[in-house]
């Protein structure tokens, strides 16, 4: 069993909190991912776990085993670090093995997990290259071996695609979701990268200023964000964000900044009731804008009257840059709509993917279901 438990977990450098009183547990086997913005202190939280780093206080459990005064070499956990960390002098199959020589391991047995390792990831035929002579991905690729062949308890991954081109990038995600799979161990993996996150985790941890701010599965965090910094960090293109006011009118609640005017859906009222001619923060996501009403999830008048600023053309989609009063919201159409820049249009909010947050503590008031 791979178990990770973190307990009040905390590092200061000089007067500097980089982690913060963490409480984390990461099951046996399960990927987790940490992300957040530089700084945040999620490879602070790496280190620790791998015993790089002392923590200033709290404990460390891997396989309910307290690991805080074990060496890095005695924890049973590989990391591969952001710039691979390969010896330049020797080869691809010398670098695997490197580790395993250290632990003096028999010779036989060094070729079999090198070979192992090799195979499982496809570079048996780079064994006897230099890493000069290898390509970003390709030196990834080793970098990886390299932990698997150790065959730890645990593997810890300092953000490994960020050196890679998009096309790389896209390709190794899914490489990475398939080596967790066959080699059915734990996964801590740190990015900042959301789009990584998403596409990799069992569960995401989601940190800002050495705190986490939230945990959970993927679209949970998606659908369900505990306030605005998750909200805005996790989805891309980011969430908007309209400050408003909550106001009665005689058929319900409305919320208004012109040219704001968004009637709230029944199921929203009690939440939002106590903010009533108070203002609040009203969150779309960019795919959740519509240019036509969107059914029954819509109002026949449109929530908000915009120029577009700017469309930009990805593909099949294209982002509009609106300009409306004093709101800057982007949202997402279909590239056969062929949009202009500076044209008119009336946008429509889908009601069931809302949600409303308290400006002073920027937390979730409401996210709909």
């Amino acid at each position: 069993m791979a178990k990770i438990l973190l307990n009040s977990l905390a590092k200061k450098f000089d007067q500097i909190e980089a982690v913060r009183d963490i409480d984390l547990e990461i099951a046996d086997k399960e990927f987790v991912v940490l992300v957040g913005p530089s700084g945040c202190g999620k490879t602070t939280v790496l280190r620790l776990i791998a015993g790089l780093e002392s923590p200033t206080k709290g404990e460390i459990f891997i396989d309910n085993v307290k690991v805080n005064d074990l060496t890095p070499k005695d924890r049973d956990v590989a990391m591969v670090f952001q710039n691979y960390a390969l010896f330049p002098h020797l080869n691809v199959y010398n670098n695997m093995a490197f580790g395993l020589k250290l632990r003096k391991l028999p010779r036989q047995d060094i070729d079999q997990r090198v070979r192992n390792s090799a195979k499982l990831l496809g570079i048996t035929e780079l064994l006897d290259r230099k890493p000069g002579q290898l390509s970003g991905g390709q030196r990834q690729r080793v970098a990886v071996g390299r932990a698997i062949a150790r065959n730890p308890k645990v593997y810890l991954f300092d953000e490994p695609l960020s050196n890679l081109d998009a096309k790389m990038r896209v390709q190794m995600r899914a490489e990475f979701v398939k080596l967790h799979e066959r080699t059915e161990t734990t996964f801590v993996y740190v990015t900042h990268d959301q789009i990584e996150a998403m596409t990799l985790a069992d569960r995401i941890v989601v940190m800002k200023d050495g705190h986490v701010q939230q945990v959970g599965e993927p679209f949970e965090l998606f659908e369900k964000p505990i306030n605005m910094f998750v909200a805005d960090f996790i989805g891309s293109p980011s969430m908007n964000f309209l400050k408003c006011k909550v106001v009665q009118e005689n058929s319900g609640l409305y919320l208004k900044k012109d040219p704001l005017n968004f009637k709230i859906p029944l199921d929203c009222e009690k939440s939002i009731t106590p903010y009533q001619n108070k203002e609040v923060i009203l969150g779309i996501r960019p795919e959740h804008m519509y240019t036509s009403p969107p059914g029954s999830s819509g109002t026949s008048e449109p929530d908000l009257n915009a120029v577009v600023d700017v469309a930009e053309l990805t593909g099949s989609i294209v982002y509009l840059f609106l300009k409306a009063g004093p709101f800057k919201p982007v949202c997402t159409v279909n590239a056969k709509t062929r949009p202009q820049s500076h044209m008119e249009v009336k946008i429509w909010f889908d009601r069931r993917e809302i949600h409303i947050f308290d400006p002073a503590t920027e937390m979730t008031i409401y996210s709909a279901e």
